[in-house]
């Protein structure tokens, strides 16, 4: 089970010590830009743009939002990615490379990978044990979401210093909770909990959220605790501290 960011967005935290997940959702307006990842050691950078249905005038319900642009930067290897459900652009110091999601590539430098999956998935490795996924999320009409979008995987984070933070990376950490009291809550399938984490009683719900790296088109199941409100008590601060003003 990977950290990861999916969907509207879904934030699925694997806590794999405890065999279990943690999931909360973050509602923001689109075109906001929301940091991921920082490490100040490795200068490894990972923000998230936000994207949004288009609102209907007999909807007045908070639209979905999704991330519709990753940029991916290491500062040491001079490299910065941007990435789009239309286009992979790489820059490598003062070279800009633009490739499709129509294109099949591994391309292999001093410190970085990158290999495209035509129309699926890129993989990104930088240095000896950073490796990220995107996933391409394209639109259809069954599943009711009629934008491309982005998925953000953390395939593996050893590298990554114990500074990392970030809406993803503080959990690249060991983190520990206690579930108390499972009772009944509005829904009948998710029950309700107390559980106690970071010093913090939170009231939590248990669901499931979807993960797509084995099932691009209609997703895996993964059961995890909801943490309600923006995830409030659960990352550090209040998600607006994780609001960014641009994708680099």
């Amino acid at each position: 089970m990977y950290t990861s960011v999916d969907g509207d967005p879904h934030f699925i935290i694997a806590v794999p010590q405890k065999e279990d997940a943690l999931c909360f959702n973050i509602n923001e307006d689109p075109g906001i830009v929301l940091n991921l990842i920082r490490d100040p050691i490795t200068d490894v950078t990972v923000n998230g743009e936000l994207i949004g249905e288009e609102m209907t005038s007999n909807n007045a319900a908070p639209h979905s939002t999704y991330f519709g642009r990753l940029g991916i930067a290491n500062v040491q290897l001079n490299l910065k990615l941007e990435v789009t459900p239309q286009k992979i652009i790489l820059h490598n110091g003062l070279i800009q490379t633009t490739f499709t999601w129509l294109d099949e590539v591994t391309l292999r430098n001093s410190g970085w990978t990158l290999k495209i999956i035509k129309k699926k998935s890129l993989e990104v490795s930088l240095g000896t044990g950073a490796r990220f996924m995107v996933i391409l999320h394209q639109a259809w009409r069954k599943n009711g979401v009629l934008l491309d979008f982005l998925g953000f995987y953390t395939v593996d984070s050893h590298r990554l210093s114990e500074y990392t933070h970030g809406l993803l990376g503080q959990f690249f950490h060991p983190i520990d909770f206690d579930i108390l009291e499972v009772h009944p809550g509005s829904d009948p399938e998710k029950p309700d909990a107390t559980m106690i984490v970071k010093n913090n009683q939170l009231t939590v719900t248990r669901g499931w959220q979807k993960e797509y790296t084995e099932d691009i088109r209609h997703g895996t199941n993964v059961p995890c605790w909801f943490i309600h409100n923006n995830g409030e008590g659960l990352i550090d601060g209040t998600y607006t501290d994780y609001i960014v003003s641009d994708l680099f």
